[in-house]
């Protein structure tokens, strides 16, 4: 019911994001439910049917990441003081979330089954004279657990994802205390040194465990007083109290760069191994693929602190200085989905050229299989939601800098700056990012395509 509530009293761009993954929701859940007609229409084709659903696996996992952007960004389930006193911890803030979630996903796949369904002609008829009949199997009966089974994969999914990345963490970092021997290299040992005359002191060698049984034990409170006035009476001297640590920079850098690159080869080496046999192994090709699209994910939040450097390179002013620190800090929340849209679009990209010179036999069983061509409504389809959603995070994580940003732009206001100065810093991030993730992924396409277009 809090869940609903929540839900209800949003505001309408936070009821667009999650209309956005109810959408992203439908199209998958139509793409799953394709593929079980395509099985039931051509029981001898199983090895299709299986590459069908397989090809299932991109709109899953992009409507999964979508839906998780969703509820980082959502303003209703974010963690506020005063909340706990009323039962709105940090746990429950969780489950509120998960159930937005699953909520949003479930409408799309009811969604999904509708259209399904009145296309198949099972609600009044067949719709547009028959054209979907064979690609859903109008006229065979439907199996309901497979169908069931198939639209609640998405939800529970998805619901598992948010559920496990916003569960309550401690945000003290763990203390590690190292492990002490004492003589002849026996395990234990006091927890630090004792000074002459401690063994004798009052009180000292009390039981002092919390759950000793004896929360008010003297000893107690005769060891507390020592060790307060003891602190208050003999002050550390200035010259020996330690001095803070110098602020460090590049300590946001992100780390995966390298990985990212070695990736990216491997990708294109595995493309151009594919390119040389005479029948195309498309596992190889997908291989390369995936290879190539982890490597740009990860090299995404590298690229977009490198930019921020870039951006400072020189005597920066003010626009330039505040822009690259702005994308330096938040490299590591939009580098990711950044780079999930260059290797969505890398890959589009290849595909759209292979497609120019005629048939490809290796994504014919997404328009269903033989001599269809590369592209057919079903492979629209998914290109559509893998597009839509993948761009659809991006901006999400560009709301969710957005809104971690928000104290730093009120500070820089309080201080005097200009409005325009903040309004084109962010312009000035916004035209950097296309400037070198568009030639990358226009490279990347084109050596994709070209070992499998010979």
């Amino acid at each position: 019911m809090l869940a609903l509530r929540l839900t209800r009293a949003a505001r309408p761009a936070v009821q667009l994001r999650r209309l956005l993954v109810a959408a992203a929701s439908a199209g998958t859940g139509l793409l799953l439910l394709s593929s079980l007609g395509h099985a039931l229409a051509h029981p001898e084709a199983a090895d299709a049917a299986a590459l069908r659903l397989a090809w299932c696996a991109a709109p899953l996992a992009a409507t999964v990441y979508l839906a998780l952007a969703v509820a980082r960004t959502d303003p209703g389930t974010r963690p506020r003081p005063g909340l706990s006193a009323v039962g709105l911890g940090p746990a429950r803030l969780m489950a509120v979330s998960a159930l937005t979630t699953a909520l949003s996903c479930s409408l799309g796949s009811l969604l999904a089954l509708l259209v399904f369904l009145h296309l198949r002609g099972d609600l009044t008829g067949l719709p547009f004279d028959g054209a979907a009949a064979g690609l859903l199997a109008a006229g065979l009966p439907l199996p309901v657990p497979a169908a069931a089974t198939l639209l609640t994969v998405l939800p529970v999914t998805a619901t598992a994802a948010v559920a496990v990345a916003l569960r309550p963490r401690d945000p003290r970092p763990p203390v590690r205390v190292p492990r002490r021997f004492g003589r002849f290299g026996a395990a234990g040992g006091s927890a630090g040194k004792e000074t002459f005359g401690a063994y004798g002191r009052f009180g000292t060698r009390l039981p002092q465990a919390p759950g000793d049984g004896r929360p008010d034990a003297p000893g107690d409170r005769r060891t507390a007083t020592t060790a307060l006035l003891e602190t208050e009476g003999d002050p550390p001297a200035p010259e020996s109290a330690p001095e803070p640590p110098a602020p460090d920079t590049d300590a946001g850098s992100p780390a995966g760069l390298p990985w990212g690159v070695a990736l990216v080869t491997a990708g294109l080496a595995a493309q151009a191994y594919a390119g040389r046999s005479a029948p195309v192994p498309v596992l190889t090709v997908l291989l390369g693929w995936l290879l190539t699209g982890t490597g740009l994910v990860l090299a995404g939040p590298g690229l977009t602190h490198l930019c921020g450097r870039l951006l400072q390179a020189g005597r920066p002013g003010a626009l330039r200085l505040l822009a690259g620190r702005g994308l330096m800090a938040e490299a590591a929340r939009i580098g990711r989905p950044l780079g999930v849209v260059c290797a969505v679009a890398s890959a589009g990209c290849a595909l759209t050229a292979l497609s120019g010179g005629g048939p490809a036999p290796a994504f014919g069983p997404l328009s269903g299989g033989g001599p269809a061509p590369a592209f057919g409504p079903l492979s629209a389809l998914g290109a559509l939601v893998v597009g839509g959603a993948t761009l659809a995070t991006l901006l999400t994580a560009a709301v969710e800098a957005r809104q971690y940003r928000a104290g730093h732009t009120a500070a820089l206001l309080r201080l005097g700056a200009r409005p325009a100065l903040l309004r084109g810093a962010a312009a000035l991030r916004a035209a950097v990012l296309p400037a070198l993730f568009g030639p990358l992924v226009l490279a990347i396409a084109a050596l994709s395509a070209l070992p499998l277009s010979r």
